[in-house]
């Protein structure tokens, strides 16, 4: 053998076998490692695009980055002026006004889409995004429309994404220790339930306005408009506003319903009412006259719904709503200068054997009378969710990053879809008291007023007003579809 030759296959090898090494060597140190600190390997990060980056989008997002999982890539808004805050915080994410357009684009580069635009365009988004198999987080109430939140709930199931609504309140624990409290059987079997808000704080009960104005350079109002009516812009609806209309909006019980009934869906087990009726307040702009503005949500509401029998409750569960600053009557337990909830908002559940309330996001859950509070020992039944509320936001990371099914989330659309519904049909009953007939006398009369409204789950219909119907499922604008498939 020629030794030159030789040297060159022992030297071939050695330079094989240290190369090797080095391969194995990085190999088996881990990503993190290797990257530096903070360095996070791509299947530890979600992409997030966001629609609707402005308000309650704008701490969406920044809760959501902060969870130290996520980086947010892509940022759309039909309004530069409320997108300026998140486009300062995230220089590096490209920023779009149409939403179709980002999706379009950009679907093959990001994991995961929020959504915290008003609610009549919700549905529209967050459908097209789970037919892309995204992941999505959508501010509450899940949908504008009933039908629309049957839709988005079945879609989760079909397209199996990670679904979260943005009641952060459900990652509190107070829902879950109300939970462990009930089952305990602290107060018995639960049959009636309050709930009240002080919202609406926007306007309702009003004239839709007469003034057009002229639309801000920086606002797409087409696209802001998106699935509702065409209108001419008006002054002080955008970006706020729109809630007390039902173009646009739910009223009270879709800004606050979420947070407040949550915590007796999770702890009844509750799914679809089976009745509803409803007080409205009323305005009246001279003596006698009383003010017909069908368009806007009314300035205060009583909602009553029955709920049937769960594998928590022993009967039905009759579920009271209040809005506009009216209360239920101070329970006998709470002593005269107790607060009752939170004040301005607040739960209560009665039950056979005693009550229990929560504030607002199910905040400070305590049984009545107060005393009852001290040296109670039950024990822990429900893991909490780390930074509770605030945390409601790094939980739907977590699990978009494990993937759909493989771990627990606070509001799923299994779980929201049904509570939106229940929210949406008490809107039902609200609506219906504005829903005008002319009689063979020329009069106007209102037969939806003074009646209680009988809901067949399955058909999605009101079976003894149909008139009321109209709203379970409203006709998009001209070019805009939900695109169910």
């Amino acid at each position: 053998m020629n030794q030159a030759n030789d040297h060159k296959d022992h030297q071939s090898r050695r330079n094989f076998l240290k190369a090797s090494a080095i391969a194995s060597a990085f190999m088996i140190v881990p990503r993190h490692v290797l990257g530096g600190k903070g360095f996070l390997a791509p299947s530890d990060r979600l992409i997030v695009a966001g629609i609707g980056v402005g308000g309650k989008g704008e701490s969406d997002l920044k809760l959501i980055h902060e969870s130290g999982k996520a980086e947010i890539a892509y940022l759309c808004d039909v309004d530069t002026r409320q997108a300026a805050n998140s486009v300062k915080r995230f220089p590096k994410a490209k920023l779009y006004k149409d939403w179709r357009e980002m999706y379009d684009k950009e679907h093959k580069n990001f994991d995961a889409v929020t959504v915290s635009t008003p609610d009549h365009n919700h549905a529209i988004q967050t459908l097209a995004a789970m037919q892309l198999r995204k992941h999505v987080y959508v501010q509450k109430p899940l949908t504008h429309d009933i039908y629309e939140a049957r839709i988005l709930t079945a879609a989760a199931k079909k397209y199996k994404v990670v679904t979260q609504m943005g009641n952060q309140g459900a990652s509190n624990d107070g829902p879950r220790l109300l939970r462990e409290w009930y089952d305990a059987g602290l107060i018995g079997d639960v049959h009636t339930i309050y709930a009240w808000t002080d919202r609406p704080v926007w306007p309702q009960g009003i004239p839709w306005s007469k003034n057009k104005a002229e639309i801000p350079k920086e606002l797409d109002w087409n696209l802001w408009l998106g699935t509702a009516p065409y209108k001419e812009y008006v002054d002080k609806l955008v970006p706020f506003n729109w809630r007390g209309w039902w173009d646009y909006g739910t009223g009270a019980l879709g800004d606050m319903g979420c947070h407040l009934l949550e915590t007796p869906f999770s702890v009844l087990n509750l799914k679809y009412a089976t009745e509803v009726e409803a007080s409205v307040g009323s305005v009246y702009y001279d003596s006698f006259k009383r003010g017909y503005y069908p368009e806007s949500c009314p300035p205060s509401s009583h909602v009553t719904l029955k709920f049937p029998k769960t594998d928590k409750t022993l009967g039905d569960v009759t579920v009271h709503w209040m809005d506009g600053g009216i209360q239920p009557t101070r329970p006998e337990e709470l002593g005269a200068n107790e607060v009752f909830g939170d004040g301005g908002n607040g739960t209560l559940f009665i039950g056979t054997k005693g009550k229990m309330m929560s504030n607002t996001y199910g905040d400070k859950a305590r049984l009545l009378p107060l005393s009852r509070n001290e040296n109670l020992n039950i024990a822990q039944k429900f893991a909490r969710v780390p930074n509770q509320a605030n945390g409601h936001y790094g939980q739907w990371v977590e699990a978009c990053i494990a993937g759909h099914g493989k771990k627990e989330l606070s509001s799923p659309f299994e779980i929201a879809g049904p509570l939106t519904e229940c929210l949406l049909m008490a809107n039902l009953a609200i609506r219906a008291a504005d829903i005008q007939k002319i009689n063979d006398k020329g009069k106007e009369t209102y037969p939806g007023r003074y009646r209680k409204l009988l809901w067949n789950n399955e058909q999605m219909k009101v079976t003894n007003f149909d008139d009321v119907n109209q709203f379970v499922k409203r006709d998009y604008r001209e070019g805009w579809s939900l695109g169910e498939k």
